[in-house]
């Protein structure tokens, strides 16, 4: 499960930072099976395989920060047996998993009472926070147009835009990404989710900083949403990833290089809101 897990956040199989924390976090269940002769030694191996999974996305701050608070509350607690450390990895596991998703849930609803009835909105990427607020919002009777971004190169927005869709209430729309500054005039606000927030920087999927240059230009509030824990004051280093070119162009390139960064930097300043589980803060 570890191993599947690793491979599934590095081909980023599941686009959700929140979920993906999540995954994480279950996936060290699979320690509570094995067998261990002394205590000393699961405890190696606790260690071990949170490393390994942290290491599959140094950049996520939720996922960073939920297996560090797992592996570290198990070895402070110095378990005497190896059967104590696991009933403590369990319970661990399940706390943190518990306040990812009830972080999650109560940031989109949170979420719900900022978006007008009516409101036009423009997105980017996916995340399963946003999504959630505008299920929230259209079970409540509200009606909203949103336009989607693709979010290329791996066209994550396309999956957004499908489940969209699927909602009553949500007139959606998909665009190319560099399309925004067409649409956003007729937009009364976007909203999207965040990798995380350090100190000054909200790093997302690359894309946001010139969404949110030219909403900030055209005058477009733009409102992030995510859980608390993503608001990272010490302790964290946003790492960029940049994957395969081959994400860009399939063919070779040749004579050229091929870049493709995971996630761009957007100054705090350029936003007008966060919202998380903790309630609404205007910048």
């Amino acid at each position: 499960m570890i191993d599947e897990t690793v491979e599934e956040i590095q081909e980023m199989q599941t686009h959700s930072s929140s979920v993906v924390a999540v995954h994480a976090a279950q996936a060290l269940e699979e320690l509570l099976d094995r067998e261990f002769a002394t205590v000393d030694e699961y405890l190696r191996d606790l260690e071990r395989n949170g490393t390994v999974l942290r290491r599959a996305n140094p950049s996520h701050a939720s996922l960073q920060t939920a297996i560090r608070e797992i592996v570290k509350d198990v070895t402070d607690a110095d378990p005497d047996t190896v059967e104590e450390g696991k009933e403590l990895t369990a319970k661990k596991i399940d706390a943190v998993v518990s306040r990812v998703e009830s972080g999650k849930r109560l940031a989109a609803e949170n979420t719900v009472e900022h978006l007008e009835d009516g409101a036009t909105l423009l997105t980017h990427d996916y995340s399963s926070t946003v999504i959630e607020a505008l299920e929230q919002a259209t079970a409540a009777g509200k009606t909203l147009d949103v336009y989607v971004t693709e979010a290329r190169p791996r066209y994550i927005g396309r999956k957004t835009a499908r489940t969209l869709a699927d909602l009553e209430g949500v007139d959606t729309t998909l665009i190319t990404d560099n399309a925004h500054g067409v649409y956003l005039e007729e937009c009364d606000r976007v909203v999207v989710g965040m990798d995380c927030i350090v100190e000054d920087t909200l790093y997302n999927r690359v894309g946001t900083f010139p969404i949110a240059s030219t909403a900030n230009r055209l005058d477009v509030p733009v409102t992030v949403v995510g859980s608390a824990s993503k608001i990272v004051s010490e302790g964290f280093v946003f790492e960029n990833e940049f994957r395969s070119g081959s994400e860009v162009m399939p063919e070779p390139a040749e004579g050229f290089a091929v870049e493709n960064p995971n996630y761009d930097a957007t100054p705090v300043e350029l936003l007008e809101s966060v919202i998380t589980d903790e309630g609404r803060r205007e910048l």
